[in-house]
C-alpha cells in the first residue's frame, strides 16, 4: 500500500472520529432540522421489519413529522436507504451515530480515490484533506440527514465507473450500476443530476464502439455499459415496487403522496401550509444565492478554495486539449467537472433551495445558516478534487522554477508548499465552520434545557402527553420524544389534543402511569429563546361527583376579581368579588351531568367529553388584569364523571388566555409576579 493511501486512510478515520464527536455533543439532541427524527423513526421501523406504523384509531395522536397518514397506518415521505444505513449501527452498536462517522470516513476515502483517478495519489490525498475540511461536509455529515449518505453512493458510482473505463472490468460496471441505483432509491433527483454526465459518456462510448465494431457479438465496452445500466435499473425497479407498496401506484413517490406539489418544477409549489409561485426568476435568484453561499462559506476555505477549483478545472481542460499532460486523466477530469453544471442547473427547478433561505440575501438566516445549501452537497467532492489538482500542479511547476535558481530539491519544495497550503486552507475552513457550529451549539443548549425533566425521569411503563407548538406532529419540534414502532416501549408519547382524543389514548393504555410534558414560554425557532420545562404526573379520577377548589394569591392593588366557568360548548357562569383578600378561594364542582360554580349557584351541562375552564381575573384600578386559568379534561356519563388531574394551569397578564407562555410553575416562583400563587384540589363528594 502506498504512503498516500495509508495517509488517506488515517485521514478518513480522523474525519469519522471528528464527525462522531460533533454528532455526540453539538447534535446530542439533534438539530433544528426536524427531518432527522423522520429517518431515525424509519430506522427503528426497519429493525422491526416494518415499512408502516399501525396506529389504528389513534393515528392522529401518534403521527410523526413528515409521515403520510393512510387510514390507520403511517409511513414516511422519505425512501428508506439512509434510514437503513442508520439502522445497521443501531443493530450492531445501539448507536446510530456510528453510521454518521462511517459515512464521513468513507466519503473522505472515496474522494481520495476519485482524486487519484483524475490525477494521481498525491492529488487524491490533498483532495481528501480538502473535502474533510469543508465546513458543509463536517457539519451536515454529523446529522441524520440523507445528503452525506446519498453522496456516498454517488461517489462509489463515480469511482467504480472510472475504474471500469480504465480497466474494462465488468465487475466495476456492475458496482457502478448498483451504487447509482441505490442512490436513486435514496434520492432520485439527486442521483439523476450526479449521474447525467456519466450516463451521457456511457451512451456516447457504447454507440461509438457499436459503430466501429458492429452489434454482434456485443463489444466489450457496450457490454460493460449495458451491465451498469441493468444493475442500476434493478434498483429503479425496487424503487417503483416500494412506491407501489406504500402509495398504491409505482409512479407516485411517498413524498408526492405527502405533498403532491412539492416536487421539481415551476409554478405553484406547496407543502403543508407553505406555498409560493415558484417562477423561473425566483428560482434563478434563489439558486444563485445558494451557490454563492456554498462557494463563499461552505466549501473548503470559501472563495479561496473555489478559486483553486476553477484553476484545477482549467488544468483539466488544457490537458484534454493538449492530450499530453501526464498528471491529469482528461476523461475522468471532464466527467467529474461536468457534475458541477449538472448539479447547479438541475437544482434550479427545485424549490427546496428557496426554502433553505429564510431571507434570500441573508446567509445567517434559515437552514442554510446552520447546514449550508445541502441540496448541493455533491459539489463538495469536485471542488476538493480540482482544488487539489490546482495545488499539486501549481506547486510542482513553481518548485521546479525555484529549484533552478537554488540547491533546494523540487520534490521537497513541492511537498512543503503543499503541506503549508493545506494547513492554510484547513485553518480558513475552521474559521468558516466555527460560526455554524456555534449556531447549532446554541440549539443544543436550548434542547438540553427543554428535555431536562424527561432525561431525569426513569420511565418503565408510562404514557406522556406532549404539546403541539407546531401543529399536531410528533417529533416536530421534540425529536427526542419518539415512540417505538409498536407504540409499546417503556414510554409512549402521545400528542396532547382535545378531551375526546386524549381519553381515547388513556383508554388504550389503561395500566400506564400518566404524565404531561409542558413548559413555560413560547417555543420558537430562535435558539436564544429558551423555555422552562416541566414533567407533571397525572391521574384519572372517577366518582359520582367531585368538589373542587382553586386558591389563588391576590397581589397588591387589586380591587375586584371576576370568576368565570365555561366548557367547550356551554357557559359562562360567573360572579364578581369586590376587595378580595390576599388569597381568594374559588369552589366549584362536577357530577355526571354538570359543572357548577358554587358561589354563582349556576351550572353548565357537560358533553360526553369536555374541557372545564375556570378563570379568576384580578383587576386593578387602572384596568390592568391578571388571570388565573385552569383547564380540566373531563368525561361524564350521567352516573359519574372522570377528571384528568391536575388541570393545566396558567397565569396571564392583560389577557385571559395566554397558552404556555403563562404556564404556572410552582417550583419557579421567581417566574411570576409577587403575590402570585395557585393551588388546586379535587375531592370526591
Amino acid at each position: 500500500m502506498s504512503p498516500e493511501a495509508v495517509a488517506a486512510g488515517g485521514l478518513a478515520v480522523l474525519t469519522g472520529v471528528a464527525v462522531f464527536a460533533l454528532a455526540s455533543t453539538v447534535f446530542e439532541y439533534h438539530s433544528s432540522n426536524h427531518d432527522e427524527a423522520v429517518y431515525l423513526q424509519q430506522a427503528a421501523m426497519l429493525l422491526e421489519g416494518k415499512l408502516e406504523l399501525a396506529a389504528g384509531d389513534l393515528v392522529g395522536a401518534f403521527r410523526p413529522w413528515f409521515f403520510v397518514e393512510d387510514g390507520g397506518t403511517l409511513y414516511p415521505k422519505y425512501a428508506p436507504v439512509p434510514a437503513a444505513m442508520y439502522a445497521i449501527s443501531m443493530a450492531l452498536f445501539g448507536e446510530p451515530r456510528v453510521t454518521l462517522a462511517a459515512i464521513a470516513a468513507a466519503n473522505t476515502g472515496l474522494v481520495y480515490i476519485l482524486g487519484a483517478a483524475v490525477a494521481d495519489r498525491r492529488v487524491g490525498l490533498v483532495a481528501a484533506a480538502l473535502f474533510a475540511c469543508s465546513p458543509m461536509a463536517f457539519v451536515t455529515s454529523a446529522t441524520f440527514l440523507p445528503y452525506a449518505p446519498t453522496t456516498l453512493c454517488n461517489l462509489v458510482f463515480a469511482v467504480a465507473y472510472l475504474r471500469g473505463v480504465r480497466t474494462g472490468g465488468y465487475r466495476w460496471g456492475a458496482v457502478a450500476g448498483l451504487a447509482i441505483g441505490i442512490a436513486f432509491f435514496a434520492r432520485p433527483y439527486t442521483a439523476v443530476l450526479f449521474a447525467l454526465p456519466f450516463v451521457a459518456h456511457a451512451a456516447y462510448t457504447a454507440l461509438a464502439c457499436l459503430a466501429d465494431e458492429g452489434y454482434w457479438p456485443l463489444p466489450t465496452t457496450a457490454r460493460r455499459q449495458l451491465l451498469t445500466a441493468l444493475c442500476g435499473l434493478c434498483f429503479v425497479l425496487v424503487t417503483l415496487c416500494y412506491n407501489a407498496r406504500l402509495t398504491g401506484d409505482p409512479l407516485t413517490f411517498p413524498y408526492a403522496a405527502f405533498a403532491p406539489l412539492d416536487g421539481p418544477g415551476f409554478g405553484y409549489r406547496r407543502i403543508l401550509d407553505h406555498a409560493i409561485e415558484y417562477t423561473p426568476g425566483v428560482a434563478v435568484r434563489a439558486n444563485g444565492f445558494a451557490v454563492w453561499y456554498l462557494l463563499s462559506r461552505w466549501v473548503v476555505a470559501g472563495l479561496l478554495g473555489a478559486g483553486l477549483a476553477l484553476g484545477g478545472i482549467a488544468v483539466v481542460v488544457r490537458a484534454w486539449q493538449r492530450e499530453g499532460d501526464s498528471l491529469v486523466d482528461p476523461t475522468a477530469g471532464l466527467l467529474v467537472a461536468a457534475v458541477v453544471p449538472s448539479v447547479v442547473l438541475g437544482n434550479v427547478p427545485f424549490w427546496g433551495n428557496y426554502n433553505l433561505l429564510a431571507t434570500l440575501s441573508d446567509p445567517t438566516d434559515g437552514l442554510v445558516s446552520q447546514f449550508g445549501p445541502f441540496y448541493h452537497f455533491d459539489l463538495l467532492a469536485p471542488v476538493a478534487v480540482f482544488a487539489a489538482v490546482a495545488l499539486v500542479v501549481g506547486w510542482r511547476r513553481l518548485s521546479s522554477r525555484l529549484a533552478a535558481h537554488g540547491p533546494v530539491s523540487p520534490r521537497r519544495l513541492a511537498l512543503s508548499g503543499l503541506l503549508v497550503s493545506v494547513l492554510v486552507l484547513a485553518g480558513t475552513s475552521a474559521v468558516l465552520a466555527a460560526t455554524p457550529v456555534d449556531r447549532n451549539a446554541a440549539y443544543a443548549e436550548k434542547y438540553d434545557t427543554a428535555y431536562g425533566p424527561v432525561e431525569a425521569a426513569d420511565f418503565e411503563n408510562d404514557l406522556v402527553f406532549v404539546p403541539t407548538p407546531y401543529g399536531e406532529w410528533q417529533a416536530h419540534p421534540f425529536q427526542v420524544l419518539r415512540n417505538d414502532p409498536g407504540f409499546d416501549g417503556p414510554v409512549v408519547y402521545a400528542l396532547d389534543r382535545d378531551p375526546a382524543e386524549d381519553f381515547a389514548v388513556i383508554d388504550a393504555y389503561p395500566d400506564r402511569s400518566l404524565h404531561r410534558y409542558t413548559y413555560r414560554g413560547e417555543w420558537s425557532a430562535d435558539a436564544s429563546e429558551h423555555v422552562l420545562p416541566r414533567l407533571e404526573s397525572l391521574s384519572v379520577r372517577r366518582a359520582a361527583a367531585f368538589d373542587a377548589e382553586a386558591v389563588v394569591g391576590v397581589p397588591d392593588r387589586v380591587d375586584r376579581a371576576h370568576v368565570r366557568l365555561t366548557t367547550q360548548g356551554g357557559g359562562p357562569v360567573e360572579y364578581t368579588v369586590d376587595d378580595p383578600d390576599t388569597e381568594l378561594t374559588v369552589p366549584w364542582s362536577l357530577d355526571g351531568n354538570n359543572a357548577s360554580l358554587d358561589e354563582a349557584a349556576g351550572a353548565v351541562a357537560l358533553d360526553e367529553t369536555d374541557l372545564v375552564v375556570v378563570t379568576v381575573t384580578l383587576v386593578q384600578p387602572d384596568g390592568s388584569t391578571l388571570t388565573y386559568r385552569q383547564e380540566a379534561t373531563v368525561r361524564a356519563d350521567g352516573d359519574a364523571v372522570e377528571v384528568v388531574w391536575p388541570p393545566e394551569r396558567t397565569v396571564c397578564r392583560l389577557t385571559t388566555a395566554c397558552g404556555r407562555e403563562g404556564t404556572y410553575l410552582p417550583d419557579h416562583p421567581g417566574e411570576h409576579l409577587g403575590g402570585v400563587s395557585f393551588r388546586v384540589s379535587l375531592d370526591p363528594e
